[in-house]
């Protein structure tokens, strides 16, 4: 059984009482400690450059050519934080009720009230950086609302609330590059993790424009590198996020925790030919004002102007009339499933359902619609060649955001010592299924108001000792790295990358997405096994390893992929209840709901690697809610 070492006491104050509680680095010391930072994203930014600013010695690697690339933003719709500025009824512990309820009671307890708890933080932080969240005619900042809650708590700066808060991260992190007390490594990827003694001292990359494989030394190492989202292949995640970085890790003992926890967003472009490499998000944000329906017939192909709304089926609306379109990602997506499996879906695939703003626009006036939503339906126009003003949008789930992740305790400390996870990379506050607008939210809280306090606490308790990378660890973790990268330009087979990871994603989609069950998953192991034995006989890559090579660097990831893929579906195989986004067709209540089995799953499934021909090694953390009231979820 795993320790989340969650400290003890009430859990209102357990997160302020534990910062006392904690050791401290004495200013004038930190300048002695080395700190590497995996990834630029909002978690990663954030926290080197509150590092930074504390005195430490930060090293921040991306594989991007700047940081204001990262993938955060592309989280439109807003963050969510518990500021009650609307007056309805918001607090710190409606908050924390929500995200463990939206999350089906498969999160750790303490971590998501500190989530909550800190939110508000978040928003005077970025507003003294200058993120130009929306205000209201009176100056006050503006907040609208998301799926799975019944209060306006989401604060957004029109569709572009990701890119403006990781600007603010990002001009923050530039200042200590500046200062010099960061130094930034853009285009270099991690492919492995230096453990000394068993604690993480350091990384092993590789420079994306010359090939060169790279040793970097450290005290302590903070992986802030996303999700496993693009497993799947088509996803909404840019085309460059991987999981090959907490990979690694977990290939050098880091435990995955919960790894068939992913997300599927109710709200993206539906897909449209073999051709594409990904999807498209349209923003939560817009069923806010958008109702979502199909044809109450099947095989209805008439437009949607000369349906009238007698028959039309606003199905969210009839199911679920408390939360109606705003219910979470997990009940809409499952939702448009069942109605598109019943033949009444829309467009050429059929695999769609309308987002239509037409009775905004008459309440509200296009202009003002333009306003809240005018980037969203830009993008939805260049895209989709529709006007979504005159026509409504067509909507499919798609994959998106990861709820697992690396394990990590209250500290967000993985098993091993000295590796701290942030971000969407660890598993640890939104169980089973995301809520809206908390992806920022936690990114920004671990990195600015978490891992500065937890970091500090283990240096100041850890004796870690003189070292250099020339060391025989990172000798050894080099010649590794290197091997690996020989072995794969070597084998010079038939297909390509691409050609494997549309095949994996394929499989994964069909047996391991919305809807699962065993006969699937059993299925979707002995494809994934065989079809990882023959990427290492059949794949070609082509070029060189010592220069700019993409084929190298997505052959690498892929390989990665097909090991992840596989914890990944035992992971689903030995959850035998559905929970969340995790759908097991077995499972469900006679309404077709998620039914929980709380006395034999209620705990994180955390996956240790122990070959790519073994099966992996399964502990748990047994999930207790002492504040939480654990019941059936009802969005009726």
């Amino acid at each position: 059984m795993l320790d989340g070492k969650v400290p003890g006491g009430p859990i209102e104050s357990k997160w302020n009482r534990h910062i006392g509680e904690m050791s401290l680095v004495n200013p004038a010391n930190r300048r002695k400690y080395n700190v590497i930072v995996v990834g630029t994203g909002l978690a990663g930014a954030s926290a080197a450059a509150t590092l930074g600013e504390q005195g430490y010695n930060v090293k921040a690697f991306t594989i991007l050519d700047s940081p204001r690339r990262s993938h955060s933003i592309a989280a439109q719709g807003g963050i969510n934080a518990a500021k009650n500025y609307k007056n309805d009824g918001d607090s710190v512990h409606r908050l924390f009720y929500d995200t463990i309820k939206g999350g089906d009671y498969r999160a750790r307890e303490g971590n998501v009230h500190r989530l909550a708890e800190v939110s508000v933080n978040i928003i005077d932080q970025c507003v003294a950086q200058g993120v130009p969240f929306a205000r209201e005619y009176g100056g006050l900042l503006d907040t609208r609302s998301f799926g799975g809650a019944q209060v306006a708590r989401t604060f957004y700066a029109r569709g572009q609330t990701g890119q403006q808060l990781l600007i603010g991260a990002y001009q923050s992190l530039m200042r200590q590059v500046d200062a010099g007390s960061v130094e930034l490594h853009a285009r270099q990827e991690m492919l492995d993790l230096v453990l000394v003694g068993g604690r993480a001292r350091g990384i092993i990359t590789r420079n994306l424009v010359t090939g060169e494989l790279e040793r970097h030394m450290a005290d302590a190492v903070l992986l802030c590198t996303g999700g496993y989202g693009n497993v799947y292949y088509l996803s909404t995640n840019a085309g460059n996020t991987n999981v090959s970085a907490a990979w690694r890790c977990a290939r050098r003992g880091a435990y995955f925790a919960n790894p068939s926890f992913a997300q599927v967003h109710p709200t993206c472009i539906p897909e449209t030919g073999d051709y594409q490499a990904k999807l498209t998000l349209m923003s939560e944000s817009l069923r806010n004002d958008g109702r979502v329906w199909v044809p109450k017939k099947a095989g209805d192909e008439r437009s949607p102007d000369q349906i009238p709304d007698a028959e039309r089926d606003y199905y969210l609306e009839r199911r679920y009339p408390s939360f109606g379109n705003l219910v979470p990602r997990d009940v809409a997506s499952r939702n448009a499933k069942f109605v598109c499996d019943e033949g009444r879906g829309v467009g050429a695939t059929g695999r769609a359902v309308y987002l239509d703003f037409r009775d905004a626009i008459t309440r509200l006036g296009q202009e003002t619609v333009a306003e809240k939503y005018g980037n969203l339906f830009d993008m939805y126009h260049h895209i989709s060649n529709e006007d979504p003003y005159s026509v409504p949008m067509k909507i499919y789930p798609a994959v998106h955001y990861t709820m697992g992740g690396l394990w990590v305790d209250y500290h967000l400390q993985s098993n091993i010592e000295g590796l701290f996870v942030l971000g969407e990379a660890n598993f640890s506050d939104h169980g089973a299924n995301r809520l809206g607008a908390s992806a920022l939210m936690q990114g920004l809280a671990d990195g600015y108001f978490v891992v500065p306090y937890t970091l500090a606490n283990y240096l100041a308790n850890t004796q870690l000792g003189d070292l250099s990378t020339d060391a025989e660890e990172f000798k050894s973790a080099e010649d590794v790295t290197e091997k690996r990268i020989r072995t794969l330009l070597s084998v010079d087979g038939n297909k390509t990358v691409q050609d494997f990871h549309r095949e994996l994603g394929r499989t994964m989609w069909e047996n391991v997405g919305m809807a699962r069950n065993r006969e699937g998953l059993t299925q979707a192991l002995k494809d994934v096994q065989g079809l990882r034995e023959e990427y290492h006989q059949n794949v070609k890559v082509v070029g060189r390893a010592d220069n700019f090579n993409k084929a190298l660097e997505f052959g690498l990831r892929v390989a990665d992929y097909m090991e992840f893929a596989e914890v990944s579906v035992r992971d689903a195989l030995a959850r035998e209840e559905s929970c969340g986004c995790h759908f097991r067709e077995e499972y469900q209540t006679k309404d077709g709901e998620c039914l929980r089995n709380d006395e034999e799953f209620s705990h994180v499934s955390a996956w240790e690697f122990t070959g790519a021909d073994k099966e992996p090694v399964m502990h748990k953390e047994d999930l207790t809610f002492d504040f939480a009231e654990v019941k059936q979820r009802s969005y009726k």
